[in-house]
């Protein structure tokens, strides 16, 4: 939202720096986001001077051309070529010399020395559209004859400069989309030290001069409570006059005509929005607001055709939609050049229904901005008079209606009680009772009664976002300065003590890395049905916890882990077709504790744990990716990122190789640091998927999650990047069928820990044309030195060093 400054202070009467009234808008609740100094005409006219045409005569080669000489005060005239037709001897004329740069068109120009048609050209004569004073090309600016030869321009066309601030609006301060509502809390501020009253433009001359154009206006829809209209005939639709088009300019409107510049400028002025009909495209003079059926086709102002719903409110004549109410006139209805009578109306339309219309069509205009915030419904009369007023004055023609007014049911204005009490507790501070009251006098919040303890109030409706005794005290608070509440001298908190490494964080962590990485939260309930536990072998029977009191045979007792509960949501998944899952859940696990166990909870405990699950495909079929099933190595590359996120790494595990009642293969990995810290991860067998109805592979891991956390590091650690390049090698081995690459990377390591960095695989063969019992590694190694340059003897000696070791410890051989 942008406001002027000099447009600003036709409402209010100060003088302050622009910077300063910046600060005092964002103290009160208008945060200024950007200020900006803009100037009437681009680039200030700077370079630019008063001249004489001393001679003029006729281009030789071209006939509508002249050859003149100017004098700009210089030691010599300059010879400057000119297409204007009305330049002449004697006329003092503006000049453009070489060197300067003109703003009027759509690029910045620099002036240089040429020729035009063989002739030497020093400069420009300026027409009013080359430096921007105007878009007049007819010919060039003629100044009086009392112009002083070599003056600045700038002496004979004065520079409006201004200001724009950029107010960042919260959605609740609708009052503060207009320059009357920004004006009306800068006096609310300055009249707690000075008098200073809001002066507002006058409507008290508004009279129709005839009624040859009444218009029926009939309202069919709750959404709209008020609206308003007035005809103009006779009215000639033309460019803006000056003082109307910089108004505009200064907070970043084009200009369109004077008819709808005026319905801008009155909308910018006051906040309310107003709309222009032709009023000969309204069929049989009758405008009715209501709503048109679904799928009905309205073309808008930009000439695109859209479908309504039954929603949107629409004002419409006699036989057809005219405008989107609120948010975008119609192309049909449109004020064009050909318009001689206007209908404009101005009406107060309900905020859910404009934000919604708004939304469903994707169009946010300045008219919706406000309405979707509650525009001022007692505005619409004000404001329509000094739009009439405006556009009779601008665009000549007459008044030729009544002003209609349809106002179903008056909305009254809000009544709030106010406690002092209250307030002074809110704030935190006393406030003189004699500055509250003044305060809300000045926000034009009424006082209707007051007792030695409150106040009854009247708060008027541009204030849509004051309806409490709350809001009243925000209002007091903000004028009378949040700078002015002094900070208390003690501090009075309750000291909260988190234990660290804090589950929660890391668990947050870990669920938005999953969530991510393409994997979908499950949350199986607790309860189960103890089958699991008695018939499927892995699980132990004796020490699963029963329920007293059981709802159903399937909810019987607690899990001891969250596989059966996981498997039931893939066999559920399965059955619906969805067969590519990525699933994980946290969880506690139940168990009964043996006679030598201590447990937090006499005979019982828990266990936190962490379970994925992967089936199906890697990626959806399409017609470009084929099907590829997930595998093992993609569950390990899952539970390496989980493990990586947490700080640590696969080399702080003891890895082993599992296969039991649970898994046809897997690994388990148990933490150096505390053996409790488990995770177990692999193919579960297919005998316990069948007890589930599930005819695929599905894979899994578990984590002891608690476990996992305590051995967290909280100390951040860090080491700073080299600046020097890294250097790659590769290596094919031929190795036995047996040998790991596991193996192969931590013996790399060993050997070399300074300045190897990185060890991968990138290319593994086992089949044709390979000897029995063997294959082929392909090995990528990457060194990087932190505090030099590499050399490739360094590096060769190494190389060499692990060709040497690998030879001796898994009899490879170089390929």
């Amino acid at each position: 939202m942008k406001i002027s400054y000099n447009w600003l202070k036709e409402y209010i009467n100060i003088d302050l720096p622009a910077a300063q009234l910046s600060y005092i808008l964002t103290d009160i609740g208008l945060e200024i986001e950007k200020m900006e100094h803009v100037q009437s005409i681009e680039g200030g006219l700077k370079g630019i001077f008063v001249g004489e045409v001393l001679t003029k005569k006729k281009h030789p080669a071209a006939d509508k051309l002249s050859l003149t000489t100017v004098d700009i005060g210089g030691e010599r005239p300059l010879h400057i070529v000119c297409g204007a037709p009305n330049v002449a001897a004697g006329q003092k004329v503006v000049v453009a010399p070489i060197g300067t740069t003109l703003y009027g068109g759509e690029k910045p120009f620099l002036m240089k020395k040429m020729k035009i048609r063989g002739e030497l050209s020093e400069g420009m004569i300026c027409a009013e559209d080359e430096i921007g004073t105007g878009k007049s090309h007819d010919g060039i600016l003629v100044l009086s004859e009392e112009a002083r030869v070599g003056a600045a321009i700038t002496d004979y066309i004065p520079l409006e400069e201004d200001y724009t601030f950029e107010i960042g609006i919260t959605p609740n301060r609708v009052d503060g989309t207009s320059h009357i509502g920004v004006a009306r809390d800068l006096v609310a501020f300055f009249k707690q030290t000075q008098d200073m009253n809001l002066q507002l433009p006058s409507v008290a001359n508004f009279q129709p001069d005839n009624n040859d154009f009444p218009i029926e206006i009939s309202i069919e829809s709750a959404d709209c409570k008020r609206y308003t209209g007035v005809c103009l005939s006779d009215i000639e639709v033309a460019e803006s006059p000056t003082w109307l088009k910089k108004r505009l300019e200064s907070i970043g409107l084009t200009s369109i005509n004077n008819v709808v510049d005026i319905t801008n400028f009155v909308m910018h002025e006051t906040g309310q929005p107003l709309h222009a009909f032709d009023a000969d495209k309204i069929a049989g003079n009758k405008v009715i607001i209501k709503n048109l059926e679904e799928g009905a086709v309205f073309k808008t102002l930009d000439e695109v055709e859209r479908k309504l719903s039954a929603e949107d409110l629409m004002i419409c004549n006699q036989e057809e939609g005219m405008c989107m109410a609120g948010v975008f006139g119609g192309f049909d209805s449109g004020v064009s050049e050909n318009t001689k009578h206007i209908f404009i109306e101005s009406a107060h339309f309900e905020p859910v229904a404009v934000r919604k219309t708004s939304k469903r069509h994707e169009l946010k205009t300045d008219s919706s901005y406000r309405f979707e915030r509650g525009a001022d419904v007692n505005m619409t009369v004000f404001a329509l008079k000094r739009a009439a007023l405006l556009i009779k004055e601008v665009a000549g023609g007459q008044i030729s209606s009544n002003i209609v007014d349809v106002y179903p049911e008056v909305l009254p204005n809000y009544q709030v009680n106010l406690s002092y009490k209250n307030l002074n507790r809110l704030i935190g501070k006393e406030i003189e009772k004699e500055k509250v009251k003044r305060i809300l006098t000045a926000l034009d919040i009424k006082i209707l009664t007051e007792t030695a303890d409150e106040l009854a109030l009247e708060v008027p409706r541009f204030r849509y976002d004051v309806t409490r005794e709350a809001d009243i005290i925000e209002e007091v608070l903000r004028i009378y300065g949040y700078n002015n509440i002094e900070f208390s001298t003690q501090v009075k908190s309750a000291l909260s003590y988190t234990q660290k490494p804090d589950n929660y964080k890391v668990k947050r962590k870990i669920s938005e890395l999953l969530s991510n990485s393409g994997y979908n939260e499950a949350m199986f309930v607790s309860l189960t049905k103890s089958a699991y536990y008695e018939n499927l072998k892995g699980f132990s029977n004796e020490k699963l916890v029963k329920v007293s009191n059981p709802i159903s045979l399937d909810m019987n007792s607690l899990r001891q882990s969250l596989l059966p509960g996981m498997l039931e949501g893939v066999a559920h998944n399965f059955k619906r077709k969805n067969k590519n899952l990525r699933l994980y859940e946290f969880g506690n696990c139940y168990f009964k504790a043996g006679a030598n166990e201590k447990t937090p909870v006499k005979g019982y405990f828990e266990e936190f744990h962490l379970a994925l699950i992967n089936a199906g495909n890697k990626m959806a079929t399409g017609w470009k990716t084929a099907d590829e099933s997930v595998d093992f190595f993609d569950l390990k590359s899952d539970v390496l990122k989980i493990l990586h996120r947490v700080g640590l790494q696969f080399e702080n595990f003891r890895s082993t190789e599992i296969s039991d009642d649970i898994f046809a293969y897997g690994i388990k990995l148990n933490l150096f640091k505390n053996p409790k810290a488990e995770i177990k991860m692999g193919l579960i067998k297919s005998e316990l998927l069948q007890q589930f109805d599930i005819k695929q592979d599905v894979f899994y891991a578990d984590f002891t999650w608690y476990e996992i956390v305590k051995t967290l590091q909280t100390e951040v650690k860090y080491k700073k990047l080299s600046k020097y390049p890294s250097m790659k090698r590769d290596l094919a081995l031929l190795l036995d069928a047996d040998v790991k690459f596991e193996d192969l990377r931590k013996l790399a390591f060993k050997t070399d820990k300074k300045i190897l960095k990185a060890v991968s695989i990138f290319d593994v063969y086992m089949g044709k044309n390979m000897p029995a019992g063997k294959k082929s590694y392909a090995l990528s190694f990457v060194f990087q030195d932190p505090d030099k340059t590499l050399v490739d003897k360094r590096v060769d000696k190494i190389m060499n060093k692990l060709i040497f070791l690998f030879e001796k410890q898994f009899g490879a051989s170089i390929r």
